[in-house]
């Protein structure tokens, strides 16, 4: 087969899929204590239901969907409502809306909509506008956030909401907590071959391999952080680690920050706790692999896939169903 070269001109991450957005998240606006209430009877305001990770979609033809936002009920907008912003640009709600979400504990607790579907980010990111692709993303972001840090980390209250949903203080020692974002770095390398380093982690089912990521630690920089990772997981030693893009991995709260790397071209050695197997990969070598179902790679959501299809050029054909062409 042939595969298209890397150039000198190949183009950054651009426009990840969970790094759109078209939405003011008025910081300013949340401090105001009479935030709910002056929004409330507002036409333009909208309330985005959420449980479990999902919230209500409506398809609306071939691979498109949007979120399904609603007026607020008679009631208010209930329990602990969070303010997400103002849109900017023209969505299901129009641009210059209000957007709260709320979060019930079953989906029957929503009000029902004809025509509409309970679903997860990781099913319907692509299919998404900007607008509804950033709503979704801030909406999992901050509600993975509410569902872990109920109580004070340091006297163990239950937190009572502030700002708009996005500071939670505590009523008993009055210590403000904010939410969570870790980073992560996650890198491509690749050796004087130009082949792509690829690992698959003990704790995935099937032949699964992705690019190599990890957390950032406490008072490291980036590039320490990609160095230390690859060394740790793969017994690589890297260098010239550049910077490419970033995105938000709501799962639950991680800030994906990815780079390119070079390496000499060492044999890996899978650590063996984190990673099962490492290994290098040319690009027909790994095109032929994921055609034939011998090993996956990360979904087009997920800044790993953007890595590898940016070193390969172009997008990594999928696999081919039995009995197609």
């Amino acid at each position: 087969m042939t595969t298209p070269p890397r150039t000198a001109e190949s183009p950054q991450l651009g426009a990840l899929p969970l790094a759109r957005g078209a939405i003011d998240r008025g910081s300013e606006r949340r401090i105001a204590e009479d935030l709910f209430e002056a929004i409330l009877d507002l036409p333009s305001t909208r309330v985005m239901y959420m449980t479990g990770g999902k919230t209500l979609i409506r398809d609306i033809g071939g691979t498109t969907s949007e979120l399904v936002l609603l007026r607020p009920g008679p009631g208010g907008f209930g329990t602990d409502p969070v303010y997400l912003g103002r849109t900017l640009e023209d969505g299901s709600a129009g641009a210059g809306a209000d957007i709260v979400m709320v979060t019930v504990p079953e989906p029957e607790a929503a009000p029902a909509v004809d025509g509409a579907r309970w679903a997860g980010l990781r099913e319907v990111a692509t299919t998404l506008g900007s607008l509804d692709a950033g709503l979704f993303v801030e909406a999992c972001a901050v509600a993975n956030w509410h569902a872990t840090h109920t109580h004070c980390p340091r006297c163990g209250a239950p937190t009572e909401l502030e700002q708009g949903g996005w500071v939670r203080r505590c009523p008993k020692d009055g210590s403000q907590h904010f939410p969570r974002t870790d980073p992560a770095i996650i890198v491509a390398i690749t050796d004087p071959q130009d082949r792509i380093l690829l690992g698959s982690a003990a704790a995935w089912p099937g032949n699964r391999y992705s690019t190599l990521a990890g957390f950032v630690e406490p008072g490291e920089s980036l590039e320490a952080a990609v160095i230390r990772e690859v060394a740790e997981e793969s017994g690589v030693v890297v260098r010239n680690p550049q910077y490419l893009g970033s995105q938000p991995w709501p799962f639950p709260c991680s800030l994906m920050l990815g780079f390119c790397a070079e390496a000499d071209g060492t044999e890996p050695q899978a650590d063996g706790v984190e990673m099962s197997d490492v290994r290098w990969f040319s690009r027909t070598e790994l095109a032929e692999a994921v055609a034939a179902g011998e090993l996956t790679i990360p979904s087009s959501i997920s800044i790993a896939r953007n890595l590898i299809d940016r070193w390969y050029g172009e997008s990594v054909p999928e696999p081919v169903p039995a009995g197609g062409k």
